[in-house]
């Protein structure tokens, strides 16, 4: 268990620190997802893994019997994947070990920022998140890998002591202008991928994200975006 002041890391990093292959996936989705390091898509493989992992347990306990106990972590784990916007209604434990790393990136708080609008680009929802621009109802919010929820999606907004909060604010109006010149993607298919067959998000999906991102500027590129 450890000693409580010194908890274990609950993420893992890849066996072979050199793949090529592996590297240029990562920077092609540190580039879509605006993500700061490689360490964050190894954090959201590592929910990833775990998920699959109580998934494939239920799955090999309910072939050998299923009892009450068994049917309620089932219910739980689909019912909290479910919550979090990664399945979609009436999913099965089939349906999770189908899900991959862009269904968990894609529900990251910085993602969904960028997805309802308020922010240029991924880079810039997250420097609004890291500096306090953000909050789901009244709570402020500055983690950017955060897991939202269906529920609090609908609460999500510009913190209300912000600056930002005020349409008129120079910075707002910038994000209105490039969003609105920008050539995006169905936004409202982006911000809740579904499983297609193999459960991956398609290929036109992927291209769409890709292209959105290509066509945002970065924060730095607006001006006040540090305000």
């Amino acid at each position: 268990m450890g000693h409580p002041k010194f908890s274990r890391r609950v993420w893992q990093g890849p066996k072979h620190p050199w793949q090529a292959e592996r590297i240029e996936e990562e920077r092609t989705l540190i580039f879509n997802y605006g993500l700061k390091n490689h360490r964050e898509i190894w954090k959201a493989r590592s929910k990833l893994r775990r998920w699959r992992s109580n998934a494939m347990k239920l799955i090999a306990t309910t072939d050998s019997g299923e009892d009450d106990h068994i049917s309620r972590e089932k219910a739980d784990l689909i019912t909290s994947l479910h919550r979090r916007g990664l399945l979609p209604e009436g999913a099965s434990l089939d349906d999770v070990l189908r899900l991959n790393v862009d269904h968990v990136l894609a529900r990251r708080l910085q993602s969904q920022v960028y997805y309802k609008g308020l922010a240029a680009s991924p880079k810039q929802a997250r420097q609004l998140l890291i500096h306090g621009h953000i909050s789901i109802g009244d709570q402020v919010m500055t983690v950017p890998g955060y897991i939202i929820t269906r529920e609090e999606e609908a609460a999500l907004q510009y913190n209300l002591s912000s600056e930002l909060a005020n349409d008129q604010h120079p910075l707002r109006q910038d994000i209105v202008s490039i969003r609105s010149k920008a050539d995006y993607a169905n936004e409202e298919e982006e911000s809740t991928l579904e499983l297609t067959n193999d459960g991956a998000p398609s290929a036109e999906e992927v291209q769409e994200l890709a292209e959105a991102v290509a066509a945002a500027p970065s924060s730095d590129d607006v001006s006040g975006g540090e305000s």
